[in-house]
């Protein structure tokens, strides 16, 4: 039977009445139980992020959708792909409910079309190497479980995130990700440990794949995207450590060559024509 824990009542109460340092101290509490729930997915992260990574070496892609704050997380860990790991924007793509106008505001009753996700998803042109990950904390999300449902009708892989057991969301998804991270500190408040929750997992899996897809070297960031003056400076003391080249022959090879894996590549193979 679908029990909503994520809704159950909080275990603490008369909250008004507490000071300050009590209130902090016993979010923090419970803020402690969702790694420990997170840990317990792995073995369901795991089996996605290992579908996922063939398909996107076969031009797939990654689509999140989500509401309200499930879907403002979706759309920012798709967002932080191309800086981190020089992927395009299209690499990963999040979809909230209600257009990107519910970034910043609640857009009445846009989650419960069950129709408007799907539809969403072939305006992209949605194809079976993709990969299409609902979020929802309650795991009853309409906007969401339509889009899962018609995905998977049509042969596209589908994984979801979730702070419920069994939930309708779950039951649309190849690859379930039940995060039970137990009753909200302000009960029903899922912004606080279940999108705490879902933001670790989020990271988990595109960080992962990007690995798994060469983005990284060693432990850095090599393919980051040198947009601001902290990211080039980032950029030319990872080609200082690598190759041990002093500070300003590090900018002028990165300056010409545009990023640090190609600085990186290059000089290992000229290190006598480098500079």
């Amino acid at each position: 039977m679908f029990i909503k824990i994520s809704e159950q009542s909080s275990l603490y109460n008369n909250l008004e009445k507490k000071s300050v340092h009590e209130l902090l101290e016993e979010i923090n509490t419970e803020d402690q139980k969702v790694a420990i729930a997170v840990q317990k997915t792995i073995p369901q992260i795991e089996k996605l992020v290992l579908q996922i990574v063939p398909r996107m070496k076969q031009g797939g892609r990654i689509f999140y959708l989500g509401a309200g704050t499930s879907g403002r997380l979706g759309v920012l860990d798709a967002s932080e792909i191309p800086p981190t790991f020089g992927m395009p924007s299209t690499s990963v793509i999040g979809l909230i409910a209600g257009g990107d106008n519910a970034l910043r505001d609640a857009v009445e009753k846009a989650e419960d079309d069950l129709t408007r996700g799907w539809k969403e998803l072939k305006e992209h042109h949605v194809a079976t190497n993709d990969v299409v990950i609902g979020i929802a904390a309650s795991g009853i999300t309409p906007y969401v479980i339509g889009a899962l449902h018609e995905a998977r009708q049509q042969g596209i892989l589908t994984g979801c995130i979730t702070s419920n057991p069994d939930s309708p969301m779950a039951a649309e998804a190849d690859v379930p990700i039940e995060m039970i991270v137990g009753p909200e500190f302000v009960t029903g408040s899922s912004r606080m440990k279940s999108g705490t929750g879902q933001k670790m997992i989020l990271n988990m899996i595109t960080t992962s794949t990007m690995i798994k897809l060469g983005r990284v070297k060693g432990n850095k960031m090599v393919n980051l995207q040198l947009n601001n003056k902290k990211l080039i400076d980032r950029g030319i003391r990872m080609i200082v450590e690598e190759l041990g080249l002093d500070y300003d022959q590090a900018k002028s090879l990165l300056l010409i060559h545009g990023s640090v894996k190609k600085t990186i590549d290059f000089y290992q193979k000229n290190p006598s024509s480098a500079l």
